[in-house]
Order: structure tokens, then sequence, then C-alpha cells
């Protein structure tokens, strides 16, 4: 059991009025608070991907995710295809440290996805 008598004093530098929202959570709002100020650094200590599509690359979406980026795509044929364009298809995007230290973007083929639902990744 915790003494409530004891309040716990606020880091320095902490705004005041982030001190007054904080003390007025309840334990499930803390809970929550500590979950997303968790994740804000995590973004905030994040570097940004290499992934830089070029004008008719065909990227149609761009989604983070722990791990990997979830890039789809279509694609274009060089010589005026008239199935063009192919796809969309989901690629999982990660960057892999080589063994002479430096780093690499490596493309996973995942499939063909359906553009028309919510959640294709």
């Amino acid at each position: 059991m915790t003494d409530s008598s004891r309040t716990p004093e606020p880091p320095e530098g902490l705004s005041d009025q982030i001190v007054a929202d904080l003390e007025g959570l309840s334990p499930k709002g803390l809970r929550k608070s500590i979950v997303f100020a968790r994740e804000l650094l995590q973004s905030h200590e994040a570097t940004e991907f290499p992934i830089d599509p070029e004008l008719g690359d065909g990227v149609l979406r761009v989604t983070e995710h722990e791990g990997y980026t979830a890039v789809v795509k279509q694609h274009f044929c060089e010589d005026g295809c008239d199935d063009c364009p192919h796809g969309p298809y989901l690629y999982h995007v990660t960057e892999e440290t080589l063994p002479d230290g430096t780093r690499e973007t490596h493309w996973s083929f995942i499939g063909r996805v359906n553009t028309d639902a919510e959640d294709d990744d």
C-alpha cells in the first residue's frame, strides 16, 4: 500500500500546467499518459526512414510500424504497357546494417493488396 499523503516532487523544468494536469488525472489516466509519453519519446528519437519516392514511383501509402515501414505502391512499365499500372503491391521496408557498418534499405515483397480496404498492412 502506498502513502497517499506523500506527493512526489515534479522534475525540474516541467511546466506548472503539465504538473497540474497530471495531478488531476486518475490512476487510469496517468497510465494512459505514460504510454502516450513513451510513444512520443520514441517518435522523437526515431530517425527519418530513407524512403524517398520520386515522381512516377506510384507510392500510394507509407505507414510506419515498429521494426518496418509498410509501403503500398503501383508499378509502371517503361514501354507504355496497356495493363499499367500493375499492383498495388505491399512491401515491408527495413533498414539493415551491413558488416562494413553501412546501412542499406531492404524491400520485402508481401503481395498484392486491395487499396479499398481500411488496413492493408
